[in-house]
């Protein structure tokens, strides 16, 4: 995802991972757990494309900020 490349308005599961910083692998199982952002599908059944928006990535991260470690149960 180059400066050069226009942006568009859906993104890869590897396209995704690189935009939140996590792996693809990562973000495939947060789909499964639930955990994870918004996503589409496109097609039917096992072969349809997963995709993700920018706006529902940002969404996700944004609702993941904390201000203190002991926000989110770590305990020393």
């Amino acid at each position: 995802m180059g400066e050069d490349q226009p942006q568009r308005r859906f993104l890869t599961t590897q396209e995704a991972a690189e935009y939140v910083r996590e792996s693809p692998r990562t973000l495939e199982g947060r789909r499964v757990s639930g955990d994870g952002p918004v996503f589409y599908k496109a097609g039917k059944g096992r072969a349809a494309r997963v995709l993700y928006r920018r706006e529902d990535l940002d969404a996700w991260v944004e609702a993941r900020a904390f201000q203190s470690t002991s926000e989110y149960g770590v305990t020393k």
